[in-house]
């Protein structure tokens, strides 16, 4: 738990990370004395940021290496589409592109005492999407910034593209799959078995016990995205991006050209 405080402290950071991203004038990084010092603390900056932007339609979750322990941020649900879209907006600065394989939940996981096992959060999927990560960030390069700052930004998330659904994604061997990522034909990645994660399947339950208990658990129709592929590829506006997995399919999406922008 975080102290009165300490809470005020995060509120402050979630607030500028805010004003950052909503007028597309970054920072550097957030003052020291609002820098998150632990993991509860950076979620506690995300679960500020998330109430600013209202409805949650999902979750990213993934981990650096296969004994890592996992890390998550909530998706707004505003800023999930499906393949084929053109993202618009000033705030499309960063425009860091991942490859993901994604679930689309069938049933609702309410927070409990009793951990979710594997084979209960499994059994709660409806589908299985191959999907794009879109990041941006609140700092003006977030590779130079506290990781915990990154963490509490929201995990630099900064939208969701979902493709079609994948039918017998049960048969899908992971450690198998193949992925391409491409921008405007040209490709950038091409690697196998390459999620960070080893086995994305455990992170599921982690999210369902861990982090999505946070808002009350996962509900039915939010996303589960698992974690980068490729890395991350960095396109800029106008760029069209495609994904190939070899077995969970296409999604695509297009960057909208300067002056292109949505009104606020």
């Amino acid at each position: 738990m975080i102290t009165g405080a300490q809470q005020r402290q995060m509120f402050d950071a979630a607030d500028r990370l805010l004003d950052a991203r909503r007028t597309n004038k970054p920072i550097m990084d957030l003052p020291a004395d609002l820098q998150p010092q632990t993991m509860e603390e950076a979620y506690c900056v995300q679960d500020r940021m998330a109430l600013a932007y209202e409805a949650i339609g999902g979750w990213k979750v993934g981990a650096p290496s296969a004994d890592a322990t996992p890390m998550f941020a909530p998706m707004p649900l505003a800023w999930i589409s499906c393949s084929g879209c053109e993202m618009r907006g000033h705030t499309h600065r960063y425009r860091g592109l991942e490859a993901e394989i994604a679930f689309l939940i069938g049933e609702d996981l309410p927070a409990k005492k009793t951990p979710y096992t594997r084979e209960e959060v499994l059994g709660a999927i409806e589908s299985c999407h191959p999907a794009i990560e879109v990041l941006e960030s609140a700092f003006a390069d977030p590779t130079k910034v506290a990781r915990l700052s990154m963490i509490g930004d929201m995990q630099m998330h900064g939208g969701f593209v979902y493709g079609p659904a994948c039918p017998d994604w049960q048969r899908i061997d992971f450690s198998q799959e193949r992925v391409t990522l491409a921008i405007d034909g040209a490709v950038r990645v091409e690697r196998t078995g390459s999620n960070t994660s080893g086995d994305l399947l455990r992170l599921l339950p982690f999210l369902a016990n861990e982090g999505a208990a946070r808002t009350g658990g996962i509900r039915r129709g939010e996303w589960i995205t698992t974690g980068s592929w490729t890395g991350v590829e960095l396109a800029a506006a106008g760029d069209a991006v495609d994904v190939q997995f070899s077995t969970a399919g296409k999604v695509g999406l297009r960057f909208g050209v300067e002056g292109s922008e949505l009104p606020d």
